[in-house]
């Protein structure tokens, strides 16, 4: 994989912006003191006067935003890590954007334990859950560049909530920009497979790909399924590749409670029960270290994958 590009989805969110600012004059940026690392530094670089700096208040931040998306003058996109756009400001994001649904979208970055040296009050395993149970909240969590770029435009054009969830850390480019399609709502069979189906979102897409060569070795044919909308959830896919291959393993860098897991779980439940089993953090808070060492140390990469598919298809 050394030869392959790598990029962060921050990275992606912060030059879509830029992008997209070019295209549509009505996109405003806000930021919660964290532009460096949010990456709106480079939207802010380019349209200053379309650029808020609301400083560490991140509550207050997503309260203009409710405004401006109220005043029907601009779409704008509130920046920060996940742990406080879903958790400090749960409430504000609750009651001020979702409740009367206005047309506010949430660049959520840093999320997962590859955030990795600023530990477990920054490494957020929370988000997904406390996002997608909010009525009218859609939730996005992409996979690579090309996927993360083709969100934001995505989440421009809807009208309505859209938490977008970004990472860190470097991931490999999975898409070709020049024939990826993206659609809210809508999963990608990335790889097809009979035997059982690997459900992804986010960096955790590689690896179920990784998985999937792993397990074709062994005889094993592995669908890999890119759900990079988790709310709303594409069930369709779901009910067709529990039907196909009678086993899923749904894999999240999110606590194995609340999240894609039990989205695709409760989704099989109602209409076709099969195996599913979850790659997540298990229910404890992230630690401290190295990015990539923390994904070994939680059970989140290929390998760990391969084993849970095993048991998964023991269990038909």
């Amino acid at each position: 994989m050394a030869d392959v590009k790598k990029i962060a989805t921050r990275e992606s969110y912060g030059n879509a912006l830029a992008e997209l600012g070019e295209k549509a004059a009505n996109v405003v940026v806000l930021d919660a003191d964290l532009s460096g690392a949010t990456k709106t530094s480079v939207f802010a670089k380019k349209f200053p006067e379309r650029f808020i700096d609301c400083g560490i208040a991140e509550g207050n931040m997503i309260g203009v935003a409710a405004g401006l998306a109220a005043s029907g003058l601009c779409v704008p996109f509130a920046s920060t890590f996940a742990m406080f756009a879903s958790g400090r400001a749960f409430e504000q994001v609750r009651n001020s954007v979702c409740y009367p649904h206005l047309n506010v979208k949430i660049g959520a970055t840093h999320g997962g334990v590859s955030v990795g040296e600023d530990g477990a009050t920054h490494q957020c395993i929370e988000d997904f859950a406390t996002m997608r149970v909010i009525p009218g909240m859609t939730v996005i969590c992409p996979a690579d560049d090309t996927e993360a770029r083709a969100a934001v435009f995505a989440a421009y054009e809807y009208e309505g909530p859209v938490y977008l969830r970004f990472g860190r850390s470097a991931v490999p480019v999975v898409y070709d920009p020049e024939t990826f399609k993206f659609e809210i709502g809508k999963g990608i069979v990335v790889r097809d497979g009979t035997d059982v189906t690997l459900i992804a979102c986010g960096l955790e897409v590689n690896e179920a790909l990784k998985a999937a060569d792993i397990l074709a070795e062994e005889g094993v044919s592995a669908a890999v399924i890119d759900m990079h909308t988790i709310k709303p959830l594409d069930k369709e896919l779901v009910l067709e590749y529990a039907k196909k291959t009678g086993a899923i393993v749904t894999c999240e860098e999110h606590n194995v409670v609340g999240g894609l897991g039990a989205a695709v779980a409760e989704c099989t439940a109602e209409e076709c029960p099969v195996p599913v089993l979850k790659i997540g953090v298990q229910d404890v808070f992230g630690k401290s270290g190295n990015g990539n060492e923390l994904l070994d140390k939680f059970g989140l990469t290929a390998p760990f994958i391969v084993e849970k598919a095993k048991a998964a298809i023991a269990k038909k």
